[in-house]
């Protein structure tokens, strides 16, 4: 048996992560939890995706795991309570994807708004010579309402602000060192606003916040932008406001059960969809992958994390 801890990948790594790793520690993919009983008791440390986490049944299968490092910064999926009662160290890739994230939910409102896809489908049809486009919307003077604004929130604000936007934000408390209005009620900022953006964290407590009372008060010329996670939106809901027209358009880079997708969606010309996409750029994926293999380095070298969260 090898001395080296051992470390289950929970989700594919990247070639320069698995070099690295492979320095200091041993592999063993996840695969089924049948192979796993093989080499649990050798586990010490997991890498994970934010999106994956860790299932109940895969952290109740380790005995000496000791900690897990995330690729990304969500910790949903994960249960931290139970790290805590096991003494579990948890880390993130925390300030590594906030500026792309931020990015791509501009993205998606200018792409949705000003009808980007759908015009490039009608140039590349050679529908250009022989028939008009509909009229998109302006983004400028528009109010833009943000749920969840820790960092994303904020670095979205500052961007759309460029566009000359009114920007408003609802959160789980008041910002007070930041210029933008706080609206502690979501259904009233919805109301007040032209596009709802979602930088929310994932969790039971965010769980199907925009339901139906939220998406009618956004209204029949509100977007809905969400870079967050795909369980803060009820699909269903959503889906039927998006065909029945109750709401202009949805930019959606999230989305509950992906990669298997409600395919309800495909047929809507008023979405925009990415596949979780945000962070997906070689500069961040990059210093994300680093940040992982350098907190199970710092771990077990000398017990420190760089970016905890447990």
């Amino acid at each position: 048996m090898s001395s080296r801890p051992g470390i289950l990948t929970i989700d594919p790594i990247l070639p320069f992560m698995r070099e690295r790793l492979e320095q200091s520690f041993e592999l063993h993919p996840y695969t089924t939890p049948e192979d796993l009983q093989r080499f649990a008791p050798s586990i010490r440390g997991i890498t994970t995706g934010g999106a994956s986490g860790v299932p109940a049944e895969i952290m109740n299968a380790l005995p000496n795991l000791e900690v897990i490092s995330v690729n990304g910064v969500g910790t949903d999926r994960i249960d931290l309570q139970e790290a805590k009662r096991r003494n579990i160290r948890v880390a993130t890739t925390q300030n590594t994807l906030t500026e792309d994230v931020a990015d791509m939910a501009v993205v998606l409102m200018m792409t949705v708004m000003r009808d980007v896809v759908n015009n490039d489908r009608f140039v590349r049809a050679g529908s250009w010579p022989h028939s008009p486009l509909p009229l998109s919307r302006s983004l400028t003077k528009k109010r833009v309402g943000i749920a969840g604004f820790g960092h994303i929130g904020q670095a979205i604000a500052k961007r759309i602000s460029a566009f000359d936007m009114e920007v408003a934000y609802f959160n789980s408390h008041a910002k007070p060192d930041t210029p933008y209005r706080f609206e502690p009620d979501l259904k009233s900022l919805a109301e007040w606003c032209d596009v709802l953006i979602l930088a929310v964290s994932g969790g039971a407590r965010s769980a199907n916040m925009i339901d139906n009372d939220i998406l009618t008060a956004l209204g029949k010329d509100g977007f809905l932008i969400n870079i967050a996670r795909g369980t803060v939106v009820d699909e269903n809901v959503l889906l039927e406001a998006l065909k029945e027209k109750r709401i202009a358009g949805a930019g959606l880079d999230v989305f509950q059960n992906e990669p298997d997708i409600n395919p309800a969606f495909f047929a809507l010309t008023n979405t925009v969809l990415q596949a979780h996409q945000a962070s997906a750029t070689v500069e961040t994926r990059t210093a994300m992958g680093n940040l992982v293999v350098n907190n199970l380095i710092a771990y077990f070298t000398d017990g420190t994390l760089l970016t905890p969260v447990v």
